[in-house]
């Protein structure tokens, strides 16, 4: 199976050439921590397998997620709004994967010659925005067995196959819940036979079941993003 992230192969073939010299297949391993708080974006990262939470850290010190990256999203898009940008939130590496590193100074320039960077990226900047006004309904009107359900495709659909690992921990600052609660509601569905679950190691059985169980929010974003960039790689509308 050949790995793709979604905003690289909506470019045009020619502009992914140009940029190739500066790209790298590097290696995010669970726990890696990017773009802290402040830091000055140098580098850009285009998730192929690896998926990593966007978390917020409050001023007493407790972390919130409040949005999820992998091969449909890029990591450091504020790089092309100037040459110093910082950004206030920072990424955690929650599976471990592939990804494609590219010098934050050239996709600005890219961005600055190309229509069609520019349609990708703004386009891109419109879906980030829906999935993160989407999370903070979610997390405030639905129930928690219903968000679990929604976070475990939204994983699903970024990653290649149906085992994931994931550890109760970025569960529970995904969904804002104990742990406790996360697991039972995790044994729910494995008892309905839609999962296995076993330390934090999650095998998805019945993606659909486990859709007809999840909150509205998994297919609202699912939808826009489609609207904005296409159903494929490459199908940008």
């Amino acid at each position: 199976m050949t790995l793709t992230n979604h905003l690289l192969s909506a470019l045009p073939p020619a502009i992914v050439t140009e940029l190739a010299p500066a790209m790298e297949t590097v290696v995010l391993s669970k726990g890696d921590r990017l773009h802290e708080p402040g830091d000055i974006i140098a580098a850009l990262y285009f998730p192929l397998d690896c998926v990593l939470a966007i978390t917020l850290t409050m001023s007493d010190g407790v972390s919130a997620a409040i949005g999820i990256v992998g091969s449909r999203e890029m990591i450091g898009l504020n790089a092309v709004m100037g040459r110093s940008a910082m950004t206030q939130t920072a990424y955690m590496v929650q599976v471990t994967g592939s990804a494609i590193k590219l010098e934050a100074r050239v996709l600005l320039a890219a961005f600055d010659r190309y229509p069609a960077v520019r349609a990708v990226l703004l386009r891109y900047t419109q879906a980030l925005i829906a999935q993160m006004a989407q999370n903070t309904a979610c997390n405030s009107r639905h129930a928690l067995e219903r968000r679990l359900a929604r976070w475990l495709l939204e994983v699903h659909d970024r990653v290649a196959g149906d085992e994931v690992i994931l550890t109760q921990s970025f569960l529970a600052t995904m969904l804002g819940a104990p742990r406790s609660s996360i697991t039972l509601a995790a044994h729910r569905f494995q008892e309905r036979g839609l999962l296995r679950y076993r330390r934090g190691h999650i095998h998805i059985l019945q993606a659909t079941g486990l859709e007809s169980s999840a909150c509205e929010c998994f297919q609202a974003i699912k939808a826009e993003y489609n609207r904005l960039l296409g159903t494929k790689p490459g199908a940008l509308p």
